[in-house]
């Protein structure tokens, strides 16, 4: 029988899907890493299992614990899978501008979550740092902190960038992805790189975050903001994400996002969250510029079920200045 043993074994091995109209419109093979596949809906099932597995490796999780975090969503979405397939319990410090699907279902879950007040990082109010010292008043307790520990890209290192090489017998071009911790990237590029030098790895940003300035100049200068867009996007570089090897950056605006949302929902019948939309008009650019005939991979995070609020709120999107017209 082909079968998977739990929870931690069905993470990973997800598909990679061609965009049909996408790679038609560009002459290039244009892939998409199927993440939302993952068994708690999204790429960050992967950064999940092997952060909490390496606190049990090194003894700071045991039996019964409580494990800390500060997220966006998806990663405490896929902490308290794993937290409940293992016995633990789970806190989530999230800040107050998440959708409320992220909220209710962190709840469902089973997570006592605490919703704090949106500040930037270098306020000591922050969602991340108050998770963290939180964890730290706490006996049998872990902040995984997921932006600056490093399990977060072996994970992409040890499984998602292996897949990719294999799926693609090799002959991948560019790797496209949007960062908020630098996991995905920084450990899809580790293990790319190693294989082929010269397949190029391109950061993409909404608007509001400074990593394409980053990028292109070796500065966090802060893009004109801010962007609807949730979990991505960062005013800092951090450990997951320094010294990767990153040959070039894309910005994407929030309108070319949604209208390539609502464009595959109509066009192609993928309904995909606003992390993918980047992700998608990036690739498109980069296959614009690179020529035809070329393979770019990027990653389809979730679908848009935790977005029906905001990005599938018409209203919403008014108040935004933005059309779901493509």
């Amino acid at each position: 029988m082909d079968t998977r043993n739990g929870f931690a074994a069905s993470v990973g091995n997800t598909p990679l899907i061609r965009l049909a109209g996408l790679s038609e419109a560009t002459g290039c093979e244009i892939l998409g890493k199927a993440e939302f596949l993952n068994p708690g809906g999204s790429v960050k099932d992967r950064a999940a299992l092997w952060m909490i597995r390496e606190h049990e490796k090194s003894g700071a999780l045991q039996p019964g614990g409580i494990v800390v975090e500060g997220t966006a969503g998806n990663t405490g979405i896929g902490l308290v899978h794993v937290c409940n397939a293992r016995g633990y319990s789970s806190v989530i410090y999230m800040p107050d501008n998440q959708s409320p699907e992220k909220i209710e279902l962190l709840t469902t879950l089973g997570a006592e979550v605490r919703i704090v007040p949106t500040v930037p990082y270098k306020n000591d109010m922050n969602y991340q740092k108050q998770a963290g010292r939180f964890a730290a008043t706490l006996p049998n307790a872990v902040w995984t902190n997921q932006f600056d520990n490093v399990a977060n890209r072996l994970a992409h290192y040890e499984s998602t960038a292996p897949e990719i090489w294999k799926q693609t017998d090799g002959t991948v071009d560019a790797f496209v992805a949007s960062t908020g911790t630098g996991g995905t990237l920084a450990g899809v590029s580790r293990y790319l790189k190693e294989q082929n030098p010269n397949v190029q790895i391109v950061l993409a940003d909404p608007m509001g975050s400074a990593l394409y300035s980053w990028v292109k100049t070796g500065q966090t200068k802060m893009s004109k903001g801010p962007s609807i867009t949730e979990g991505i996007g960062n005013s800092r570089v951090t450990d997951n994400l320094i010294d990767t090897e990153i040959d070039d950056a894309v910005q994407v605006t929030d309108q070319e996002m949604v209208s390539m949302v609502y464009r595959q929902m109509a066009q192609e019948g993928w309904f995909f969250g606003s992390s993918t939309g980047i992700n998608l008009c990036a690739a498109m650019k980069v296959a614009e510029k690179m020529g035809r005939g070329h393979t770019i991979v990027t990653i389809l995070a979730d679908t848009g079920s935790k977005y029906q609020s905001r990005l599938f709120n018409a209203e919403f999107l008014r108040e935004k200045g933005l059309s779901s017209e493509y």
